[in-house]
């Protein structure tokens, strides 16, 4: 599994759009989901400041994501520019591959 998180602050008034762009369902999860590789999108709002998102986007590799950049780098470059106008702020928080970690044996 290939995790990618990027972290958002919305321009007061413009949540509703970002939430329906950057949601299940939104214009980028439409995009991601027609690759058969992309294995969700989800769209999470701060508890404490309430127009701070992070977006997590789960890919079966990394491989397969860096071959979807390549593949949509125009329209993903076309949709990221026409929704540059929601956000104060986006920063990639960083893109992760998951390893296998051992069970540890419960107690008895």
């Amino acid at each position: 599994m290939f995790l990618v998180l990027w972290e958002f602050e919305v321009k007061p008034g413009c949540e509703q759009r970002f939430e329906r762009v950057y949601g299940s369902g939104g214009d980028w999860d439409s995009l991601f989901r027609r690759d058969a590789e992309h294995a969700g999108t989800y769209l999470f709002r701060d508890t404490t400041r309430p127009r701070v998102y992070l977006t997590a986007d789960h890919w079966r590799s990394r491989k397969s994501y860096e071959t979807f950049l390549e593949i949509h780098k125009g329209e993903y470059e076309s949709l990221d520019a026409s929704t540059e106008d929601l956000t104060v702020t986006e920063r990639h928080i960083g893109s992760f591959e998951s390893f296998s970690v051992p069970s540890i044996p419960r107690p008895q």
